[in-house]
């Protein structure tokens, strides 16, 4: 990804943008992009004084020591997806930018489904009232068939010390994103995780998620990297109506009268409310990663409001954290989720992961 996002920068893609430098361990990396400044380590890039931002592009533990030290220079940061393997170092990472050494400096995240058409106006759909009051959502999201040859592509790859989880850190960061941006953080969280279940790898690739909130609704998060060819499909259902969205689009029904209305004064035993359902053909895509690069260059310049502030990115991580601290436990998750309890779990996983250099957001800024 951050080879992508250097050629968009390159061909001038992003308005008012410019590639002023690279930054990579490996040599043939650093040399594609030959017209400009290279450089082997975070810390002497950060120190150079060539750049004015730095999007973050590296195996996940990488993004925690890297974002505080390019914070700590007073550089621009966007982070690429999760913003950090765990809630401790999220708050690590969100606390060095709380002592930034510039008070303009600008912090986000490259939650670029935040630009979807569909997510949009599901959103404004909740938001404005049209759904009610939420009762139930269901997301089954298992289009993310992954091989044995992917997951053996990298040692860091689906291990405890070198990505910190499995399908819900690496494949579900914009799903979990998605799901806190459209119906808020939960009460508490169930989860059922496999690990290993489908792949020889330590973490897990499948989940089936239970989600308790507050004002009554539930929810259900289905995932997998071992399903074929798999589902993507979220349906949201409140007192006034009831949204699918997948590959056909947005279908919306809108009952013509409440439900818990309906239930309490009609009459008849049987009947249903009265609804009308219609197909909104809204295709994904939009601007995706190139709308995340170019809000975060404008609210550098103009002070426009961020689309994924780094801030959102601890809702998500704490939803994976808390799935897998469930499926690992085999209890009841309570959030917000005791991010200490967490780290140390996960410190003991690391202990026995086979990742041949296990540690735990300890990484030098340089760290692949």
């Amino acid at each position: 990804m951050g080879a992508a996002h250097a050629r968009q920068l390159a061909q001038d893609k992003i308005p008012r943008a410019i590639l002023s430098a690279v930054c990579d361990t490996d040599p043939e990396a650093r040399a594609r992009f030959a017209g400009v400044p290279a450089f082997s380590d975070g810390a002497t890039l950060f120190a150079s004084g060539v750049a004015d931002a730095v999007l973050i592009a590296t195996p996940h533990y990488s993004h925690t020591p890297l974002a505080i030290a390019a914070l700590g220079a007073g550089l621009d940061v966007l982070t690429e997806k999760p913003l950090a393997v765990h809630k401790a170092d999220c708050l690590r990472m969100l606390a060095a930018y709380d002592t930034r050494p510039k008070a303009e400096q600008v912090f986000a995240e490259m939650f670029n489904q935040r630009t979807d058409p569909r997510f949009l106006k599901l959103r404004e759909l909740i938001r404005g009232g049209v759904l009610g009051t939420l009762r139930r959502m269901n997301w089954i999201i298992t289009d993310w068939f992954r091989t044995e040859a992917y997951y053996r592509s990298g040692g860091w790859r689906a291990t405890w010390a070198g990505e910190g989880g499995g399908a819900l850190l690496n494949q579900c960061p914009h799903n979990l994103d998605l799901w806190q941006w459209l119906f808020g953080m939960p009460e508490r969280i169930h989860a059922f995780c496999g690990f290993g279940r489908f792949h020889e790898i330590e973490v897990e690739d499948q989940v089936t998620a239970y989600l308790e909130y507050a004002h009554g609704a539930n929810g259900v998060f289905v995932t997998t990297t071992g399903e074929a060819p798999g589902t993507n499909r979220l349906e949201v259902i409140g007192d006034l109506g009831k949204v699918i969205l997948d590959s056909r689009g947005l279908e919306i029904t809108r009952n013509q009268a409440s439900v818990m209305d309906y239930v309490k004064n009609s009459p008849d035993r049987y009947e249903r409310p009265p609804s009308t359902t219609e197909l909104l053909k809204l295709a994904p895509g939009a601007g995706q990663h190139n709308a995340i690069i170019t809000n975060f260059v404008n609210a550098i310049l103009d002070g426009d409001a961020l689309i994924a502030p780094a801030s959102d990115g601890i809702r998500s991580v704490e939803l994976a954290n808390a799935m897998i601290y469930s499926g690992l436990t085999k209890q009841t998750v309570e959030l917000p989720l005791d991010a200490a309890l967490y780290e140390a779990e996960l410190r003991r996983l690391i202990e026995q992961s086979s990742f041949f250099e296990p540690r735990l957001g300890r990484a030098d800024p340089d760290g692949r």
